[in-house]
């Protein structure tokens, strides 16, 4: 008899999602090519592009804004439309999301406070470009930083589609580095050109990649703000056993079909949807065009059959997933007992894939565990919260100066005692 496709795990075996986002070597290479771009800038950028195979030797590293527009013109009408409604989509939710932020003016001792939100000027968005081009990275990041308000954003991918360049048209990008990995990330972070005519320096770099983009991401972080550092994509399908199990085997297949490394879960509290989940994926991996892809995949996830939804429930904060299904009747009472997700799908028509093609939510999500901590790419990954004071009634700000002494005094620091105390002079 042949082994499942998944792999059972009991409960109490499940491993915590937690893992390093990068390699140590992978890391140290990849800071030596930040460091080389940082220092020798657009020459840097050129030799490892060619030397990668990002661009032929003398070839063309970015593309205006006017080859955007070229692209997205030279597309089929019905492509176009379907780029131009995704993008449609996640913008509005984008928007909803920048107008939930709000400005604060409160009052203080003497006078007000408060804080504005305002963007970076300048964003840097990454798509992966290997053996599958994401034209909708490119919507998810571009669309976000300008709802969120950037003035000026790049997007980097190395060999790009006509596709590609028509949805960083769409998405209103200003132009496009054709320049993939580390080297990429370093460009965005330090800028290559001339002032005016190249790429300039980002505030922030954000966008999906390999572990060459991850690591340069960790590397520029603390120069630059960053999103997150993205690992292998991971699902979690939780169902009970009413699901359609050829809905739930769609949904890991998809999942796997991503590259080798990704992670397909499904935890459940019936055994017979567990079996029937996986008759299911051999017979549709038989005529998936990527099944060989799939089938590696298929080897990193697990099956575990769970005694209760709270069972269940807590492996799935254990594993802190990029994207969790929930599958049944209960989905939407489950939602409330869990925690610890990327992005959270709920109920059998809420497919992950909605989340990956423009449904609005964002699908640049955390991974590794990171769910714990931080959550998907937003508009607050483009925005700033500065604050601002101003006492203009120093007569009533008696207290605030007695107290900012005292505190000062406290600390040793009578310098700022004293400066808080010339406010009464």
């Amino acid at each position: 008899m042949s082994s499942p496709l998944l792999r059972r795990v009991a409960a109490s075996d499940v491993p915590s999602g937690r893992r390093g986002a990068v390699d140590a070597v992978t890391l140290a290479d990849a800071a030596k090519i930040v460091q080389d771009v940082r220092i020798r800038g657009e020459a840097a950028v050129r030799e490892h592009a060619e030397r990668l195979g990002d661009v032929a030797p003398g070839g063309a590293l970015l593309r205006s804004r006017e080859e955007l527009e070229a692209a997205q013109r030279s597309l089929p009408r019905e492509q176009a439309e379907v780029l131009e409604r995704a993008h449609g989509r996640i913008r509005r939710f984008a928007e909803a999301q920048r107008a939930a932020l709000a400005n604060v003016d409160v009052a203080i001792l003497g006078g007000r406070a408060g804080h504005t939100v305002e963007p970076v000027a300048c964003a840097g968005c990454y798509a992966p470009g290997g053996r599958f081009p994401l034209p909708s990275s490119v919507l998810m990041t571009v669309a976000t930083a300008r709802a969120a308000g950037v003035s000026e954003v790049w997007v980097a991918s190395p060999r790009p589609t006509v596709v590609t360049m028509a949805a960083a048209a769409i998405a209103g990008a200003d132009g496009l580095l054709a320049v993939g990995g580390a080297q990429a990330i370093a460009a965005l972070a330090y800028g290559v050109g001339a002032f005016g005519a190249g790429v300039p320096a980002c505030d922030c770099v954000v966008g999906p990649g390999n572990r060459w983009v991850t690591a340069a991401k960790r590397i520029v972080s603390g120069d630059v703000r960053i999103d997150m550092l993205a690992g292998p994509s991971e699902l979690v399908v939780f169902a009970d056993g009413t699901a359609d199990a050829g809905v739930v085997a769609a949904d890991l297949l998809a999942q796997a079909e991503h590259d080798d490394d990704a992670v397909p879960i499904l935890v459940t509290m019936d055994a017979g949807l567990a079996a029937r989940v996986e008759q299911e994926l051999e017979r549709q991996l038989a005529t998936l065009p990527t099944a060989v892809t799939a089938r590696r995949a298929l080897e990193n996830g697990f099956c575990v059959v769970v005694a209760s939804a709270e069972e269940g429930a807590a492996v799935c904060d254990r594993i802190a997933p990029e994207h969790l299904e929930l599958i049944g009747p209960a989905a939407e009472a489950m939602r409330d007992r869990v925690r610890h997700y990327g992005g959270l799908f709920i109920g059998a028509g809420a497919a992950e894939v909605f989340g990956d093609y423009g449904a609005g939510p964002n699908h640049v999500l955390p991974t590794g565990g990171t769910a714990r901590f931080t959550g998907g790419l937003s508009v607050l990954d483009f925005l700033r919260v500065r604050t601002w004071m101003r006492i203009d009634r120093p007569e009533e700000a008696g207290e605030l100066v007695r107290d900012t002494a005292a505190l000062a005094r406290l600390e040793g620091l009578e310098g700022h005692a004293r400066a808080a105390e010339k406010r009464r002079d």
